[in-house]
């Protein structure tokens, strides 16, 4: 059975503050069955029986608290929500990614957290910025690896990759080449679209830059998950497109 398509929920993350079930349900309401939660340890249990309530799935969480001095807590969070996924997005200074030193340094902090994690039934995953990207290691600059391709070569085959494919192109990536060659270590998508640059708010997935088709044919198990880190207009400007990102992906049989 194909894995519903999936919503970050930093996208409405203002929403969220001033009206979780009802955001909750106008994401259901729009055909997204699962989300993905970014604010681990703020009240773990309420959002589950939100989300069990409406019908919908996590399909993960984002956890920069695993970086922190408290780990286990964020694990025993992350499996209160009722998922077994939880992924570092952030926290890792960005220079660690310009060095093989650093990646190697990065690999352990990942790797170590990974044997942890496991232990709580749970397992880690890393998301990319462009800063993961931009750095490349030998060779001429136009065929040499990317600083994530490097990293993947060093972690633990637990630890999975949550590729965020619009700040891979940013990076310089071509997206689907990069999908193609991460192959298996590639678990989960984010889906974003806009002009391609860092500053200007993204728009609906398909009404972009983006190559989506040939992204989602290069990592055809992932799991999607559309996000916005911002969008210009109003809440019903965004929720607009998050329908028209829906309604895409859907004509594309990606659900």
């Amino acid at each position: 059975m194909p894995r519903p398509l999936s919503v970050q929920l930093y996208t409405v993350r203002d929403q969220l503050v001033a009206d979780r079930e009802g955001t909750l349900r106008r994401l259901a309401g729009l055909g997204y069955g699962a989300v993905e939660a970014y604010d681990v340890l703020g009240d773990p249990k309420g959002l589950r029986r939100v989300v069990e309530d409406l019908g919908l799935t996590v399909s993960g969480t984002h956890a920069v608290q695993l970086l922190g001095p408290e780990p286990e807590h964020v694990l025993d969070a992350v499996r209160t929500l009722g998922t077994d996924v939880a992924i570092v997005p952030a926290g890792i200074p960005p220079e660690e990614f310009t060095s093989r030193d650093g990646l190697a340094r990065t690999a352990d902090r990942l790797n170590s957290l990974a044997a942890l994690a496991r232990r709580h039934g749970v397992r880690i995953g890393y998301h990319n910025h462009w800063w993961e990207i931009e750095p490349r290691f030998g060779g001429d600059e136009a065929e040499a690896p990317h600083a994530v391709d490097v990293l993947a070569g060093l972690l633990d085959p637990d630890v999975f990759l949550e590729i965020d494919t619009y700040w891979a192109a940013v990076g310089g990536a071509d997206v689907p080449g990069l999908l193609r060659r991460l192959g298996d270590r590639v678990r989960a998508l984010h889906l974003k679209d806009g002009p391609g640059t860092r500053e200007d708010p993204n728009v609906a997935v398909g009404g972009g830059t983006m190559p989506v088709p040939e992204i989602l044919a290069a990592a055809p198990d992932a799991w999607r998950i559309v996000e916005f880190d911002s969008c210009a207009g109003d809440a019903d400007a965004l929720f607009g497109e998050l329908a028209a990102s829906h309604a895409y992906l859907a004509t594309l049989e990606a659900l």
